[in-house]
């Protein structure tokens, strides 16, 4: 018997999360304003989403950035090693992509 694995993927972005949280600020201020628990809920809601939607991307966002930093480390050391003076390049070239993405998805506390 052949067993079949589903694998969902979730793609989080800092954009469609910083949507949804100031949506979702503006539909509680309705709430307020009118006082209708309903939209102030459903607001509360969908700002506490975009919130967690926009730290997802973000902590993938700097992972990625790690990676990058870790590989082209490698790839420059390997490079400087073996005197292939093009991979050294890349590898440097890919170390410092990974460490401004780090820089722009650093965590705020």
């Amino acid at each position: 018997m052949r067993h079949r694995v589903l694998v969902l993927t979730v793609s989080y972005s800092k954009t469609t999360g910083q949507y949804h949280s100031l949506k979702g600020t503006v539909v509680e201020t309705i709430g307020d304003l009118t006082g209708s628990q309903a939209w102030k809920q459903s607001g509360r809601e969908e700002h506490v989403e975009g919130e967690t939607e926009y730290n997802a991307a973000q902590a993938k966002n700097y992972v990625e950035g790690a990676a990058d930093r870790l590989v082209g480390k490698k790839d420059a050391v390997v490079g400087a090693i073996t005197g292939d003076r093009q991979q050294e390049v890349s590898g440097n070239m890919r170390h410092d992509k990974g460490q401004a993405q780090q820089e722009l998805n650093k965590p705020t506390a």
